[in-house]
């Protein structure tokens, strides 16, 4: 079968030379150098197989790896220096196909992609893409938000902010995270557009913007989605950021 493979790795030789190693069994390939990229050319052109580097610039490959795992069932082959059990685990827990350590060899690399590529691809369970924070669900495929069964309309930029969140609710993000998580190929913007997002979804979801018992600021640190049962006292959370 040919394939079209993602290869997301900064080291642009090494990059080269699994892009040749493809190129000769058949397959075609595209290179990207940075976490960022790599989440733009899935979604753009929804590659076969993803060849994932974990210590990419900008955007780490487990990062990126638990994005798109909102998002898609594409095949993921991490690459990585580190070799402790630990972080192997971690990245097949965020949804990794398979998992190389580096220096491996490219005929074995091959072989692994190769049984990536016949391996079929799991059909989703009802619901399983489904992200959930007591009352809020959001659906990262069908780009839907619903507050307590009720649909809530959401700019680009506040689905983003949400999904991030809801993917693992109760978790403080920081603004700097939050921003690195959402804003994309865009490097050019401040922390305080996480502000305007978190106000604007607070009038969306909240049953009083200003005690916010969802979105909740936990102060000196950021921000964290709750399932509404915590109450604002317990985190600290206010309307003002």
């Amino acid at each position: 079968m040919c394939a079209h493979v993602l290869i997301a790795e900064d080291d642009k030789k090494q990059a080269e030379v699994i892009r040749q190693y493809l190129e000769h069994a058949g397959h075609t390939a595209t290179e990207v150098y940075d976490g960022y990229a790599a989440i733009d050319e899935v979604r753009r052109r929804a590659p076969d197989l993803l060849v994932l580097d974990v210590m990419l610039p900008h955007l780490d490959g487990l990062q990126v790896c638990r994005i798109l795992r909102h998002e898609t069932d594409l095949p993921v082959l991490m690459l990585t220096a580190r070799s402790t059990e630990e972080d192997l685990l971690r990245g097949l827990d965020l949804g990794a196909d398979d998992y190389m350590t580096k220096p491996y060899s490219p005929r074995e690399l091959m072989a692994r992609i190769r049984t990536l590529l016949r391996r079929p691809r799991r059909p989703a369970a009802p619901d399983l893409h489904i992200l959930r924070a007591g009352p809020l669900t959001v659906d990262p495929v069908r780009h839907e938000v619903f507050m307590s069964g009720q649909p809530i309309m959401c700019t680009p930029g506040e689905f983003t902010l949400l999904a991030v969140m809801a993917g693992q609710p109760g978790r403080v993000f920081r603004r700097e995270q939050l921003l690195e998580l959402t804003r994309g190929s865009d490097r050019y913007i401040s922390c305080r557009i996480i502000d305007v997002h978190m106000g604007n979804l607070r009038k969306k979801i909240e049953p009083d913007p200003r005690r916010p018992v969802h979105l909740v600021t936990v102060f000196g640190v950021g921000y964290k989605l709750t399932d509404g049962r915590t109450g604002h006292a317990k985190s600290g959370g206010h309307a003002s950021p």
